[in-house]
């Protein structure tokens, strides 16, 4: 899911956001703009060319500059948004009372409200399935198993980019990134110019993944819970977006260094209850799909009792610890280190797992959600929408998304083309999810994968590293686009 946490962006992003702010604000002046629904038919004012609507656009701005900096400023980004949120909503309200509709803003702050509620919960299930996947060291047996297998360096340049194009459909790209950089890292040894490939590999990989499945990325999951793409129209990317991963792939393979990795022993089992986990978390995304397409319910009402399951498994868990301490102690007699290592005394506690969700990343979530509301409500959206949709055209806007979710960050982009709501057939929706899942490879800090595993391989994968691969993933990036045009041409009509 790209994202589960949302990366920081350079300096650049701010730039580009302040291109798409002028654009929007200079598109059609004095224009009476109803963006996006609000759940309720309302009343509204145009506040493009007020006071209020410019206020608005600073403190976005501000709070997204701040966003883009917490690599350098340390300041957790979901602070600025957050406190802009408040700000704006606080404007925009004011002046709605002062005109006479004293509850305008409230509907329209509710209907937001209503659509985060959704994905908070939708995103804190998946988020303590993974963490609990995670103590029960399944992620840690996947890395031991690769590193002791004997692969060589351009075999584990395949398996990595392979399985993280697999598993970031179920995992989120950014848990799926690091254990396979985990890999990269303990293999590579000082060879940097193979971390880097390798890290570049991962990262394209990993958003291409997530391009297919509701599940996958943050982005995917709005269009999906949204209701403008069904559960299993999303495999209509499939094609596209390996072909997005491959293509890149197959160019750089020539330059991955031969020979054989430096294998050191790394070895861990399983806990207690691990693949079990991982046979619940697939129930509770069938119990997600069947409840959004069968009963016409929320998903996150399968995923919510899909916690619930894992809830009782954790109660199972502790009351047969004791039993199941037994029978290892007496399987493992010539082993006295063996439980020590297996971590089997430690009961599973589900609520741990849900207080180790990533809550700067869902709180962030909130603030962007609610901003780009505000924005949408004050009118600059509609006129955003105006400009990308009808004058250049769907396509054209759809490819232009992808563009900006490399240098801002994808899910407020996503959320305000949901919020537009253009007027688009089945193919271009799937054109601006395969774009937005996608278009963040073209850069290191494109996406959350790749500014953890410029943290995580510090100094072997930088930015520019992953700069010197641009175009060849660009060419993905382009390839993918074509492939979906004409792959999936009856959509479009």
């Amino acid at each position: 899911m790209q994202h589960f946490s949302a990366g920081r962006r350079a300096g650049a992003g701010l730039s580009a956001l302040l291109a798409l702010v002028a654009l929007a604000t200079l598109g059609a002046p004095g224009m009476a703009v109803a963006a996006g629904a609000v759940g309720a038919e309302a009343e509204r004012l145009d506040l493009t060319g007020h006071w209020v609507g410019f206020s608005a656009i600073f403190i976005f701005v501000i709070a997204y500059a701040l966003v883009m900096a917490e690599e350098y400023i340390h300041l957790r980004k979901s602070k600025p948004v957050l406190v802009a949120a408040g700000l704006i909503w606080s404007l925009v309200a004011g002046v709605y009372a002062a005109n006479g509709l004293p509850h305008a803003a409230e509907v329209a702050v509710r209907h937001n409200l209503l659509e985060y509620a959704e994905l908070l919960l939708f995103l804190l299930v998946a988020m303590t399935f993974i963490n609990a996947m995670e103590e029960r060291r399944l992620f840690d047996g996947l890395r031991s198993w690769l590193i002791r297998r004997g692969f060589s360096l351009r075999q584990l340049f395949w398996m990595t980019g392979i399985l993280s194009f697999f598993i970031s459909p179920i995992a989120d790209n950014l848990t799926t990134a690091l254990l396979m950089c985990a890999v990269v890292m303990a293999v590579g040894g000082n060879d940097a110019r193979f971390i880097n490939l390798a890290c570049v590999n991962i990262v394209v990989a990993a958003n291409a993944g997530g391009a297919f499945s509701p599940f996958g990325d943050i982005t995917t999951l709005m269009v999906w819970q949204k209701g403008v793409v069904d559960f299993t129209e999303f495999f209509a990317l499939f094609v596209p977006s390996a072909v997005n991963y491959l293509v890149p792939a197959l160019i750089m393979f020539p330059f991955v260094p031969r020979g054989a990795p430096m294998i050191e022993d790394d070895f861990h089992e399983l806990k207690r209850g691990a693949r079990r986990i991982v046979g619940l978390f697939l129930f509770t995304i069938f119990l997600a799909v069947c409840a959004h397409n069968f009963l016409h319910l929320p998903p996150v009402i399968g995923m919510m009792t899909g916690l619930g399951l894992l809830q009782f498994f954790g109660f199972f868990l502790r009351r047969t610890l004791r039993r199941s301490v037994e029978k290892k102690k007496r399987q493992r007699a010539t082993d006295p280190e063996a439980l020590e290592r297996l971590g089997g005394v430690v009961p599973f506690d589900v609520f741990q797992r849900v207080s180790r969700a990533e809550w700067d990343t869902l709180l962030f979530f909130y603030g962007v959600v609610l901003c780009v509301g505000g924005l949408g409500f004050i009118g600059y959206l509609g006129l955003l929408s105006e400009v990308m949709y009808t004058q250049w055209g769907p396509t054209a806007a759809n490819v232009a998304v992808g563009v900006l979710s490399a240098i801002v960050d994808n899910i407020p982009v996503m959320f305000a083309v949901l919020t537009m709501m253009p007027d688009m057939s089945h193919g271009q929706w799937l054109l601006v999810t395969l774009t937005a899942g996608v278009g963040g490879s073209l850069l290191s800090i494109g996406s959350a994968a790749g500014v953890a595993l410029m943290g995580a391989a510090r100094g072997r994968y930088t930015f520019i590293g992953h700069l010197k691969w641009a175009p060849v993933i660009a060419l993905g990036y382009a390839a993918s686009i074509f492939t979906h045009l004409w792959l999936n041409a009856s959509l479009f009509h």
